[in-house]
């Protein structure tokens, strides 16, 4: 009985191993995104992260008027964090890793920026 109980914990371990690191560690998608930084900061309670949010223009709706998408993100390293906030308000192209979930020491968001394609000044 013993050994047959074992045996079932060690799968239900393994399972929930599997399923946590799908979840949490693999990466479900990556590309990059273009648009206007909105900004970033540093913020957090116990787990400071950098949270960003970048505007990309949209395309016509319904009834003419141009509508804009919000990409909410996360950065890890801190030096790309540093140049977003330099250069804030400019347009981007940004190569992120998409999770299924968030960690709460790697931000808020299951997007996770990890560097800079290219960067233009916005003329106003």
């Amino acid at each position: 009985m013993r050994k047959h109980l074992w045996k079932v914990l060690l799968i239900l371990v393994l399972v929930l191993g599997a399923i946590g690191y799908m979840r949490y560690f693999w990466v479900f998608g990556t590309g990059v995104k273009a648009g206007e930084l909105n900004y970033i900061v540093h913020k957090g309670v116990l787990f400071k992260t950098y949270e960003g949010k970048m505007i990309q223009t949209g395309i016509r709706s319904q009834n003419g008027t141009l509508e804009s998408f919000e990409f909410m993100f996360s950065v890890e390293d801190p030096q790309v964090a540093q140049e977003l906030m330099v250069n804030s308000g400019n347009q981007f192209n940004l190569h992120y890793r998409e999770y299924l979930a968030a960690l709460p020491w790697r931000g808020h968001s299951k997007f996770v920026v990890d560097s800079i394609v290219s960067m233009s000044q916005v003329h106003r």
